[in-house]
């Protein structure tokens, strides 16, 4: 990345470029190849605080890093909205004046003015997916995890999925490591979330087909 960024500023053209660098969700070490990783790994966390990894339905699993250059135009800094990759597309046509279709990408939101820094409000709430069609909502600190059957631990890759027989609420802002279920001690937020949950999923099955 310093190369290539070096790159652009040699040729005069970082002004002119937005650069975005993400990832792909969740580390795993352990996936089938016999490559040392465990070992090498050593006692360094892949997910930093947040619990589980890929294929997890904890934020370890779906939360990724992104950060974004673009001299002259976006001021150094740290933004806490919440951004899918799904509104690149949505974003990226705005930002070159473009126009989708009605049925297109339906989930992508246009956050331009979120990226360019001029806005700090990004989604309201998103929601993410696991193995198997399992969800999550987030919305703004509150992440939701309803009950879902199944391991809490993957015998192959010995992650940590998120299975439980009971709801499972986290509030990020006090607790980034996921912690402390507050489904019993707030019944309000989870019972109000599993309902939002139902209704976007309701919405999905009967939206048409493109």
């Amino acid at each position: 990345m310093g190369e290539l960024l070096a790159a652009l500023d040699e040729h005069g053209l970082a002004e002119n470029t937005l650069v975005i660098y993400s990832s792909d969700n969740g580390p795993v070490l352990d996936d089938g190849y016999e490559d040392g990783a465990i070992e090498l790994c050593g006692d360094h966390r892949p997910a930093g605080p947040l619990r589980g990894a890929k294929y997890s339905l904890f934020d370890g699993g779906t939360r990724v890093p992104m950060l974004l250059r673009w001299p002259g135009r976006v001021a150094p800094g740290r933004s806490d909205a919440l951004v899918s990759h799904v509104d690149f597309l949505a974003t990226f046509a705005a930002l070159v004046g473009g126009t989708l279709e009605d049925d297109a990408a339906p989930d992508s939101l246009n956050l331009l003015d979120v990226l360019l820094g001029d806005a700090a409000q990004g989604r309201r709430e998103l929601v993410t997916e696991g193995t198997q069609g399992k969800t999550v909502l987030r919305q703004a600190d509150w992440s939701y995890i309803p009950p879902h059957p199944g391991p809490a631990v993957s015998p192959t890759t010995h992650v940590e999925l998120g299975n439980a027989s009971q709801p499972q609420l986290y509030d990020l802002s006090q607790d980034v490591g996921q912690i402390r279920n507050l489904a019993m001690e707030r019944p309000d937020v989870a019972e109000r979330m599993q309902a939002r949950l139902e209704e976007l999923r309701a919405s999905r099955r009967t939206r048409p087909r493109p």
